[in-house]
Parts: structure tokens; sequence; C-alpha cells
């Protein structure tokens, strides 16, 4: 099955290089381009792709906008979003896990990792540049206390001791896959235990999960 994406970067050198990465994956295709956010949000309307890389600065419509647009909550159909950003610790990229990004990376992460991101994107998965994922996010945690406390989401019912062990993990920028090995489960078992430990937060994908415990302590426990 090949994985449609769109990109959304104002700068035509950057999509060229993302495109040439891309495509060069037998299972990949980029079936558009985007300059400015309003473009992308159009673009991704009409042709459903797969995954939409979306840069965080761009003209019209920031990729926030974008993101929260194409993914954010009270959108019927939401469309995957991975977020990519030059900076490696950028406030806006918060703001795109918030808006319903299914992750993000760094433009520089290399192609290994790019490729990476689309397919846990399209799989249902995240992927986090693992250079950023701790320092950013006990950026935030940091930045939450200082305004008086976590901002995230109670649990309705308590996590097991087996999905707290998931979602530390989730944290930690740990795939499905890893999470399942290091802890001598079945893949099916684990994504058992993220779509419980959803249901009980009240969030709708992993990075969500992973800022949600770095806000409430349970990622340094």
């Amino acid at each position: 099955m090949t994985i449609s994406v769109l990109l959304a970067d104002d700068q035509p050198m950057v999509r060229g290089g993302l495109r040439t990465i891309l495509e060069d994956q037998p299972d990949i295709e980029v079936v558009a381009e985007a300059s400015d956010g309003v473009e992308a949000v159009a673009l991704a309307r009409r042709l459903r792709p797969d995954v939409c890389l979306v840069d965080i600065r761009m003209p019209r419509m920031d990729g926030l906008e974008v993101t929260r647009t194409l993914a954010g909550p009270g959108v019927a159909d939401p469309l995957r979003v991975v977020a990519v950003t030059t900076f490696d610790v950028d406030e806006y990229v918060y703001g795109a896990l918030r808006g319903g990004a299914v992750g993000f990376i760094l433009k520089d992460a290399g192609p290994a990792l790019l490729v990476e991101a689309v397919r846990a994107a399209h799989a249902g998965d995240a992927l986090v540049s693992p250079s950023v994922t701790v320092r950013l996010l006990r950026h935030l945690t940091g930045a939450v206390r200082s305004k008086g406390g976590p901002g995230g989401v109670s649990a309705v019912r308590p996590l097991s001791e087996r999905e707290t062990e998931v979602v530390r993990a989730i944290a930690l920028g740990r795939t499905n896959l890893e999470i399942g090995a290091e802890m001598f489960i079945s893949l099916s078992t684990v994504k058992g235990h993220v779509a419980a430990v959803q249901a009980k937060l009240g969030l709708r994908n992993r990075v969500e999960i992973a800022a949600w415990a770095w806000e409430n302590g349970v990622a340094g426990r």
C-alpha cells in the first residue's frame, strides 16, 4: 500500500528536499505541495492524503492553525499531521501537539527519521525526534509548573500499573514495537493498553499521552 503525503512548507528548496527523500521510498508518494497554510488546508481537504507534513512557520496561515483545522478537537474526520520545525525547543511545537498533530520532527533530523515519522503516522503511531523528546517535554512541564500546576487532565479511572509503564515509555519516545520488546508483551497488547489509556485520560493520540505524562510527573517516576 502506498502512503500518500502532502508537503506544506514555504521554502521551495525544503519541499524539494523532502520530496526527494520521501519518493525514494517504494511505499511513499508525495501527492501535493503547498507553499502556505491556506493552500495546505485546501489541498488536504480535497485530496485527503494519508499524512500531512506541515511546517510550523508559514505565511497566510501558520502550521498551528493548519494543524487545528485539519486535526484539531471537533474535526469530524481528522487527518494525520506531523509538524516540522527548525528549532530544538520551539513553543509552537507544543501548540501543534495540543492541536492534534501526531508527532513532530526537526528539519535536520535526517532522511531515515523523516521516513519513519511518515510511516509511523500512517500506522496510527507517533514519532517525535529523539533528540528533543525528553528535553522539550521537560521544558514544557517546567513552564506549566511555573504557572501554578499541571495543565493536563486527570484520569476518570486510575491507570493500572502496566498502563502507567506504557505511559512512561511513550513519554520517553518509545514506539509500540519497542514497548512490546521491553515489556515482553505482544504488539496487540501494547495497542490495547494505549487505547485504554486514551479512554481513561480523554486523550486522542500518543503525543498527548506523552505531554500528559510529563505535565503530571508520571514520566519521571
